[in-house]
Order: C-alpha cells, then sequence, then structure tokens
C-alpha cells in the first residue's frame, strides 16, 4: 500500500472474486451496493453479482480437514467428554466464504463455498483430534449416548479471511471455549483463542489452505486446553 492511500486496493483479480454482503455495517451497505454494480459493469462486462441474475457461476467447494498431531504436554486422562453444537452469529456460520477487504467490511468470495459450515469444521476438527491422540478415556458429541464427565462448549466468533491493510489475506478464526462439569453446572474453565495463518496469496485456493492450517492450529491448541483444564480440576482440592 501506497504511503497516504486511505483504503485497501485489491488486485483486480482478488476484487473479482469478491461479493459485497448487504448489511455489513452502517455506513458500508449502501456504498457497498453501489460501488458493487459499477465493479460489475466495468470490470466483469456486465456479469451480474451472485443472487443477481444471469447464469449461474461454477461453484469450487473447499473442505479443510486438518489432521492434528498430540503434543507431548497434553495428559492422558480417565474422564469424559462431550461436545456441545458450537455457536455463531448466523451470518458467520455460513457456507459462503467470508472475507473482510478492508476493516469494518465483510465480504463473500464469488463461485466458493465451504462443505460444511465453520462450525461443524469446527466440532469435527476438536472431535477428531481429541480422539486420535488417544489422551482420553471417551469423547463424543452431546447426544451421542455417551455420558460425558465434562463437557465442551464453544462459540465461533471468527472464521474470516482478513486483509487487515495487507496485500494479501489471513485465514482468521477465533473461538471461545468453556469447559463445564455437568455434574455441579461448574464452569471450571474458561479462555478465548485466536488464530491467524496467512494465505501464500489472494486466490480463493490459497485461502482455504491458510484456513486448514489455521483450523488445525486452533483445534489443537483447544484439545490441549481441554484435557489440561479437566485434569486440573479433577485433581483439584474439594
Amino acid at each position: 500500500m501506497k504511503p497516504g492511500t486511505p483504503a485497501l486496493r485489491l488486485p483486480d483479480a482478488a476484487r473479482n472474486d469478491l461479493v459485497a454482503v448487504a448489511g455489513s455495517g452502517p455506513r458500508i451497505a449502501a456504498r457497498a451496493r453501489a460501488v458493487a454494480a459499477v465493479l460489475a459493469c466495468a470490470l466483469l462486462g456486465g456479469c451480474a453479482l451472485l443472487g443477481g441474475g444471469g447464469e449461474r457461476e461454477p461453484t469450487s467447494i473447499y473442505a479443510p480437514d486438518p489432521r492434528i498431531a498430540p503434543d507431548a504436554s497434553w495428559p492422558t486422562v480417565q474422564w469424559q467428554l462431550t461436545i456441545s453444537p458450537a455457536t455463531a452469529a448466523r451470518m458467520l456460520d455460513s457456507t459462503r466464504i467470508a472475507v473482510q477487504p478492508t476493516p469494518g467490511e465483510m465480504q463473500v468470495y464469488r463461485g466458493a463455498r465451504w462443505s460444511k459450515p465453520p462450525t461443524q469444521m469446527l466440532e469435527d476438527a476438536v472431535l477428531r483430534g481429541l480422539e486420535d491422540s488417544g489422551r482420553i478415556a471417551a469423547v463424543a458429541r452431546q447426544g451421542s449416548g455417551i455420558d460425558g464427565d465434562y463437557r465442551l462448549l464453544m462459540d465461533l466468533r471468527r472464521f474470516d479471511a482478513d486483509y487487515a491493510g495487507g496485500a494479501v489475506p489471513a485465514a482468521t478464526i477465533e473461538v471461545n471455549a468453556k469447559l463445564l462439569h455437568p455434574l455441579d453446572q461448574q464452569v471450571v474453565a474458561s479462555r478465548t483463542f485466536l488464530v491467524r495463518k496467512p494465505a501464500a496469496g489472494t486466490a480463493v485456493a490459497q485461502v482455504a489452505d491458510a484456513f486448514d492450517a489455521a483450523l488445525g492450529d486452533i483445534a489443537g491448541q483447544l484439545a490441549g486446553w481441554t484435557l489440561a483444564s479437566g485434569e486440573r480440576h479433577e485433581h483439584a482440592p474439594r
């Protein structure tokens, strides 16, 4: 970005991949509609924005599927864990891939979707990481029939590609986690996790690769924290 430039100017290829989201901010929505219309005509030769009519564009489906290696510091525990369905704002928990080209402006990538909503990807990654670690007696989703000694609650706050004034976006995931002891409904631990992984470039496929790395990182942190927090509570004086 040149000195004195008031706003990030994305490369043409990156701008053509974005679709404005109405209502993303009090001052941005009206401007985004007007700018989107101009860009659609000037840059795309009259092609309509997603959902605006015309021929349906082909859609690429991306499915981050990280594998988590257990850390040597993770304890081996004898208690059982259930994972509650993760929560998120409705706009965030969508298969459309969110991107912030400038601070406060939320858009989505054109012609690209996730294979499943971000909350499901987060649950799957944490569950599989704990299962594959061999460090816990049993772990399952809530409602599976397993009576967990602890319950993991997760609120997904961010799952977007954020330019943050730079030339390439970073896959950004933020999760608040709480570990609940169901017997007395006590929250025994709470923590917010934030991970940013820069993409190798502006192409959607490169952004999806960055999300795969970010999801694996944050799921590993969540798994290790859950084991350590539950074990600390197990051995705390009563």
